[in-house]
């Protein structure tokens, strides 16, 4: 039997009870229902008829497990209500949190891409300064072969001229003194 402050809290408007003989019922209805049934029934009855609920509720479970077999889909969602629980379990929440997390997720995809790409070219980068390096010693090192070789060049071209004028002036000082 229900007290007046169960029955209070049992009174709101849309309230639902599921009772596995009856199914979904308003809690007012069902409230009403179950007062009329104990007036009419002894306790007595009560506990019995609950009892053979109960065993025959095991029974059916005990014979599923037993079976194998689980609820038929279109078993279940005859009830509304529990239809209306499936969809509502599977639509995403709405919420504003489960959004915002959903953007910081997202862009912590997008931070890991681009700190990958960053350290791509970070390496690529590393690679070309190497290369560069390479490339200006190889010049270095072919500019201080040009030079040594002109400074040869030059060396030379100073002996040929030194040598060219000590010739003429000894070509030209033996010319002056035969002719005298």
């Amino acid at each position: 039997m229900h007290t007046m402050s169960e029955e209070k809290f049992l009174a709101f408007k849309g309230l639902k009870q599921y009772d596995p003989g009856m199914g979904w019922a308003s809690v007012h209805n069902f409230t009403e229902q179950n007062a009329t049934e104990m007036q009419s029934m002894s306790q007595h009855t009560f506990d019995e008829q609950q009892s053979q609920q109960h065993a025959q509720s095991l029974q059916a479970v005990a014979d599923a497990v037993r079976e194998d077999a689980l609820p038929k889909p279109e078993e279940v969602l005859q009830d509304p209500l529990l239809g209306e629980l499936f969809e509502q379990l599977n639509q995403p929440p709405q919420d504003e949190l489960a959004h915002n997390w959903k953007i910081i997720a997202t862009s912590v995809n997008v931070l890991s891409q681009r700190m990958s790409q960053q350290r791509e070219l970070r390496r690529r980068l590393s690679s070309i300064d190497e290369e560069l390096d390479k490339l200006r010693n190889t010049i270095l090192q072919d500019l201080q072969e040009i030079q040594r070789a002109s400074d040869q060049q030059l060396s030379m071209a100073r002996l040929r001229a030194e040598v060219s004028s000590l010739a003429q002036a000894r070509l030209s000082s033996k010319l002056r003194n035969t002719s005298t």
